[in-house]
């Protein structure tokens, strides 16, 4: 679905504070940045969670990002506001990028096939839930999928569900679900195995810091990569840590293209550009000036460049042949100036 550039998806997440003239900024700066496409996340805090102020309604790893916030206010901050979806898509899609979303449950499918979104991404940590698979199979868009920490059977009930239902494109995306993810834990030699055993186009949804994780994944076979995105990490945003900024996103956008680019095919004997490089290999030559009759050794010949000579190869044939001709320093050896 995505096989030319990669297909480079910049994730708005909940960076943009509820501050709708920061994410019309972030758009504008994503566009410049040279990404495909921007993302959204379409639900509510209520859509989420409950509103429970203890227990597993807490964020309690230690290691996490949003340790000891209340999941309900966590939802509520990073949330897009549904009223901002239309004309944010219609300012990416001024720009020339393609606007989509990820929804969080049934309503949020119904509210982005009233908008008319071109496709869908699944969140890892939604991939287990069939009855949202299903209503996005449903509208038979394209769908890009995390996989995040699910297993193999989880996968494979995910894109049986989505195959039960209609012919969507599906593209699957190597994700590790800790945020930010070790470069360490991204495993990304899965993606192959992911695509063999699917049948499945692959790509990357990235937590890591920097572009190193991303541009192996290209040079890897990654059809897609997401890549969370900011104005300014400084200034925070729920997803800020782990996110791009505008340079950093033009950096690693060229970086991909040029992974990308550089796979080319399996070719042998030079590319075309190579050719003319050949004249300077090594050939034969002659090392100084030698009558006609001279049984030629060692030291009247040396293997040198450029290569309009005989071939190295041929070096123990040559010695002890007879010049048919006189020679000049520097002319190249051949079999007919030999007897």
């Amino acid at each position: 679905m995505f096989d030319a550039k990669p297909f480079i998806i910049a994730e708005l997440s909940g960076n943009h504070d509820q501050d709708f003239e920061l994410a019309k900024a972030m758009i504008h700066a994503a566009a410049e940045s040279g990404v495909d496409a921007i993302k959204l996340q379409t639900y509510t805090a209520d859509t989420m969670t409950l509103d429970v102020r203890e227990g597993e309604f807490m964020v309690s790893e230690a290691d996490s990002l949003w340790q000891g916030s209340n999941l309900y206010d966590l939802y509520s901050k990073a949330s897009t506001p549904w009223e901002w979806h239309q004309p944010l898509f219609e300012l990416a899609e001024s720009l020339g990028l393609i606007a989509f979303s990820s929804p969080f449950d049934l309503t949020a499918v119904d509210f982005l096939e009233s908008l008319d979104v071109p496709l869908y991404k699944i969140a890892s940590f939604e991939m287990t839930d069939i009855p949202l698979i299903e209503a996005v199979a449903r509208t038979g868009k394209p769908i890009i999928m995390s996989t995040g920490m699910a297993t193999r059977e989880e996968i494979d009930e995910a894109v049986a569900t989505i195959r039960a239902i209609g012919d969507n494109p599906l593209t699957l995306l190597k994700c590790t679900s800790t945020y930010p993810a070790k470069i360490e834990d991204s495993n990304l030699v899965t993606m192959a195995d992911l695509a063999q055993h699917t049948g499945c186009s692959v790509g990357l949804s990235d937590h890591t810091k920097g572009l190193g994780v991303a541009v192996a994944a290209t040079a890897l076979g990654a059809t897609v990569i997401e890549k969370h995105f900011v104005l300014d990490r400084s200034a925070g945003g729920v997803d800020a840590e782990f996110s791009m900024e505008p340079d950093e996103m033009k950096a690693m956008v060229e970086a991909c293209r040029a992974a990308k680019a550089s796979l080319g095919q399996v070719t042998y004997g030079g590319s075309e550009a190579e050719q003319a490089a050949k004249k300077y290999r090594r050939s034969i030559y002659i090392a100084e000036n030698l009558p006609a009759g001279t049984v030629l050794s060692e030291a009247h010949l040396k293997i040198i460049r450029p290569s309009l000579g005989l071939a190295p190869k041929h070096w123990s044939q040559v010695l002890g042949k007879t010049l048919s001709q006189d020679v000049k320093k520097g002319q190249p050896l051949d079999w007919n100036l030999m007897v």
